[in-house]
């Protein structure tokens, strides 16, 4: 169960990594990210932090993957740590999105959220 949950979780991730890298280039999808502040082209800010996001989530996958034993990225303590660290983020990020102003981004990004959160807990649990 914790090896198909990594590899939902490193998928999910990959997928909003393709998404951050869209926007980072401009593309006009604002309204599903940051709050939807900004409903089409991010600003310059914004953009250069999906670009860290995408260094970020490959780090999350790389905790996870390693935590349900797929792959040696990281000491073993980080993992089971990080695993945890993960779990919170992605269940704040639940929160986060399910109050964001912006319509499509509750309704897209919410639920992505929360698989990540289910899948991490899993493997946390591992």
């Amino acid at each position: 169960m914790h090896t198909t949950a990594a590899l939902i979780a490193s998928a999910l991730l990959a997928a909003l990594a393709v998404f951050q890298l869209a926007l980072a280039l401009g593309a006009p999808w604002g309204r599903f990210a940051w709050g939807g502040q900004h409903e089409r082209r991010l600003p310059r800010g914004l953009r250069i932090g999906s670009a860290v996001s995408i260094v970020l989530y490959a780090l999350f996958a790389a905790v996870l993957l390693d935590r349900a034993g797929l792959v040696d990225a990281v000491p073993d303590a980080v993992a089971r740590v990080g695993a945890w660290v993960l779990l919170a983020y992605f269940a704040l990020g639940v929160l986060m999105n399910g109050i964001s102003r912006s319509r499509p981004e509750r309704l897209v990004m919410t639920p992505v959220v929360l698989v990540l959160a289910v899948c991490t807990g899993i493997i946390a649990l591992h």
